[in-house]
């Protein structure tokens, strides 16, 4: 057995340097590793306050990997892996179908997207989220889907309220002029213009509260009256509108327009008293060509005026004279 040589003075001082550097290694790693941690944390607890998470996707595998921020916005408990497909069933159909075809877009295309989409949690909670995803490629081919998942059901709910009191009438409820004009800035099959018959009589007598109670029925009988998805507005004063969604033919919008005369022309109840109103309606429709709808309607409605009010006027382009009534099929049309 060979004999171990005892260390010198040199030797032992080596040693003694390695050891000091090791214990200096292990705490800076140990340092790190709290660094690390408290990083770590300092995320989560950002993240968790600005209700936002991260996730990826494994293409390959569809594997997901979510950071605990989106386990909260599903409602989902930490501890279980998530599974794309189970994930997929929180959106609402019209989301999940727009989320489907932009992911697989962005995947074709190497492109990222954002997209609010609507998710409904276990508990019954339904909630916006914003998700925006980055295509990661290896080689040219898309390997990997990664963003961030935040929920902005806050921020759109108070989009919508802002965008109400710019667009709704506060008075009834209904559009005001300015959600009127946006919305005529798309194609819509027809407009009816109506004008209260009586209201100013009612006004000037009783005062405006009685004037206000007349809007606000007439407001709610134009609910009960009108087709659902036709846009109702109140353009100020007494005058109204209905922007008709679906094609109709000029005897279904004069049967229309009749229905809205029978149902205002009865007398508004209010405080004991009875006040007399009625309507007139303007109808334009819509054609091959462009028609400024609402100077169309705005002009049949100044002849149902001139014919004795309580009665409509439709403006047909196609027709000759433009504006008529009585030869409309079914309706009941006065003058």
């Amino acid at each position: 057995m060979r004999r171990r040589e005892p260390l010198g003075e040199g030797g032992a001082a080596e040693i003694q340097r390695l050891r000091l550097q090791l214990r200096i290694q292990a705490a800076v790693i140990a340092a790190q590793q709290v660094e690390a941690r408290f990083r770590e944390e300092r995320f989560e607890r950002a993240t968790q306050a600005a209700r936002m998470g991260l996730w990826e996707c494994d293409l390959r595998t569809e594997a997901l990997r979510w950071s605990g921020g989106v386990y909260d916005l599903f409602g989902l408990p930490r501890d279980r892996p998530p599974d794309r497909r189970s994930t997929l069933n929180q959106y609402v159909p019209t989301s999940r179908s727009r989320l489907t075809s932009v992911r697989a877009q962005a995947i074709t295309d190497g492109t990222g997207f954002t997209l609010d989409s609507e998710i409904v949690t276990p508990a019954g909670q339904h909630r916006w989220i914003r998700l925006t995803a980055t295509v990661d490629r290896q080689d040219g081919v898309p390997v990997r889907l990664f963003g961030m998942k935040q929920d902005v059901t806050d921020d759109l709910l108070l989009l919508e309220r802002t965008r109400r009191l710019a667009e709704c009438d506060s008075l009834t409820d209904l559009a005001n002029r300015a959600g009127f004009e946006a919305r005529l800035r798309d194609p819509v099959a027809a407009l009816l213009l109506i004008d209260l018959d009586g209201f100013k009589a009612v006004n000037d007598t009783h005062g405006h509260q009685a004037g206000d109670q007349c809007l606000r029925e007439t407001a709610r009988r134009l609910r009960l009256t009108c087709r659902k998805g036709d846009l109702l507005a109140r353009l100020g004063g007494d005058e109204f509108a209905v922007v008709v969604e679906r094609p109709v033919s000029p005897e279904a919008a004069a049967l229309y327009a009749q229905g809205i005369i029978d149902a205002l022309c009865r007398p508004v109840d209010g405080d004991g008293r009875r006040f007399p109103i009625g309507a007139s309606v303007g109808i334009a429709l819509s054609g091959p060509a462009p028609l400024d709808l609402y100077a169309c309607a705005d002009a049949a409605l100044y002849a149902a005026k001139a014919a004795g009010r309580g009665t409509f006027r439709l403006f047909d382009a196609a027709a000759d004279p433009p504006i008529r009534s009585a030869g409309i099929t079914g309706a009941r049309a006065a003058g």
